[in-house]
């Protein structure tokens, strides 16, 4: 029985995360610690206990849920031995760290970078994102395509929940033709902007170059990356995939489908939050799913 391990993106985070960790196991302590000193700021102080406003903001909530992700698969030590690994968008980047692919030290880095990027991307285009629900992956796409302006399938979730992003009108556009079309809902999403879209091209054009120079080695287990749902270990298959995901969509649906197709009968999800458990859920009905916040 092969054993999938996924990590969550953004979206995912709470107050209180990992702070059992930080109290009960001396090695998470030494990390976070380790963490507040590679980013400059007591992140720890705003996952353990800021508000939620605090918490949201891009540049804490990506790095706190993938220090939330890979201390919690670090301290499972002996436990934590998939067969095989995926990460939603963000969780990607906690997924090469848990399988070795990346040091702690530099993969937090990196996603420091892309938070930071990300931002700044948001602020040279004003965007968002929508969720659509219960339509055909193919009606949102010809819709999207038929859209006047910058609207693309961003995140293929589960079956019949896409979220699409784009500029502000866009979108708008487009949510109103969703809803003619029989979407159960069209809803925009409160998010600071247009995440796997071709508005990002100023992030990953940021990005690309720390990608590059960062040292990847080949993975304990093959990654399943968001760009071509496809297992890779090759360190510049992964990096090209890295490089390539901030403008492309997150392609989840077709990941867990080809988890399943390839042994993973059991699927457990690290980190905050239990969205992809659900998730999971819906793509591969019968599947053993579970999810570990601590330990």
């Amino acid at each position: 029985m092969k054993k999938a391990f996924v990590f969550p993106g953004q979206g995912a985070q709470f107050v209180g995360m990992g702070k059992d960790l930080y109290d009960n196991i001396p090695e998470a302590k030494e990390l976070f610690e380790r963490a507040n000193e590679i980013l400059g700021f007591r992140i720890t102080d705003i996952m353990f206990a800021g508000t939620d406003e605090e918490l949201k903001q891009t540049r804490v909530t990506q790095p706190a849920i993938f220090l939330h992700s890979v201390i919690l698969a670090k301290s499972l030590g002996a436990a934590f031995v998939p067969d095989m690994a995926a990460g939603h968008s963000l969780g990607e980047f906690s997924a090469l760290v848990a399988t070795g692919a990346l040091s702690f030290e530099e993969g937090l880095k990196l996603v420091s970078k892309r938070a930071l990027a990300m931002q700044r991307a948001c602020e040279i285009n004003p965007s968002t994102m929508a969720a659509v629900l219960a339509l055909p992956d193919e009606t949102v796409e010809r819709i999207c395509a038929e859209t006047e302006g910058v609207v693309v399938p961003a995140n293929y979730n589960c079956p019949g929940q896409l979220v699409i992003s784009g500029s502000n009108e866009s979108v708008e556009r487009a949510c109103e033709a969703l809803k003619a079309a029989g979407a159960k809902r069209a809803m925009k999403l409160a998010v600071g902007g247009a995440f796997h879209s071709p508005l990002m091209e100023p992030a990953r054009e940021e990005l690309s170059r720390a990608i590059e120079e960062a040292v990847i080695v080949a993975p304990s287990c093959p990654v399943y990356q968001n760009v071509d749902a496809l297992p890779h270990t090759d360190p510049a298959e992964i990096k090209a995939n890295l490089i390539a995901q901030l403008t492309a969509p997150v392609r989840w649906t077709q990941i867990v489908r080809n988890m399943v197709a390839d042994g993973a009968a059991s699927f457990t999800e690290l980190g905050p939050g239990k969205v992809l458990q659900g998730l999971v859920g819906k793509i591969a009905p019968g599947v053993e799913v579970t999810s570990i916040q601590a330990l």
